[in-house]
């Protein structure tokens, strides 16, 4: 599994101590488009940095109407995995290959009850669907790109309104590299502002 190496750093003059928030868009998804904010950066100064890993092994994990939480299983693309009733309770499981080999699909296979699905990345939720009712599924799949912007009053693993996800619209591809700085400049205030860029610096390939 290959896993980049990103920093941020704001070069920005930004005086409003805004909040930097990144996510990933569900490529697989035929429902409303949704996304959550993967992470969000908060109080980083002019010039201080911000270092974080983008892997491509994920987890899954699943929750039912009752209000339980299945543990984290590791997941790949290609593999699909249910909730089932078992014994002891409702239990998240492996149930084979997906059919589409870039997806992963979580599938609600008890008799009753909605189910959430959740896909994480680096232990941050990167996607998720609720209401998933038996014996229906959500299929996952993510370019290997991340959406970066500058927003407020935005809550890590949450799902973010579609007014926010409208006017973020720098998308920075991770294909192929290794590590990288996201450089932050723009900013400002009164007449001297200007709009907030994110671009790649000391690039390293894979």
């Amino acid at each position: 599994m290959s896993t980049v190496q990103l920093n941020f750093v704001n070069k920005s003059n930004d005086q409003n101590n805004s909040e930097i928030v990144i996510f990933q868009k569900n490529v697989a998804a035929d429902f409303d488009e949704i996304a959550v904010a993967w992470k969000v950066i908060k109080n980083c100064g002019q010039g201080d940095y911000h270092p974080f890993t983008y892997s491509s092994l994920y987890q899954v994990a699943m929750s039912d109407s009752y209000g339980n939480y299945t543990p984290k299983l590791s997941a790949m693309p290609g593999q699909a995995f249910e909730m089932v009733l078992a014994p002891s309770g409702d239990l998240i499981q492996y149930s084979g290959p997906a059919t589409a080999a870039n997806q992963i699909v979580l599938k609600n296979s008890l008799q009753k009850g909605a189910v959430s699905g959740y896909v994480y990345r680096d232990g941050s939720v990167a996607a998720l669907k609720s209401n998933i009712v038996p014996a229906q599924q959500a299929a996952f799949e993510f370019k290997p790109t991340i959406f970066i912007g500058v927003a407020s009053q935005i809550t890590q693993g949450q799902i973010m309104n579609s007014a926010i996800i409208s006017i973020i619209n720098t998308e920075i591809s991770l294909l192929g590299i290794a590590s990288a700085d996201i450089v932050m400049t723009g900013g400002g205030s009164g007449a001297n502002a200007t709009p907030f860029t994110f671009t790649l610096e000391n690039v390293e390939m894979a």
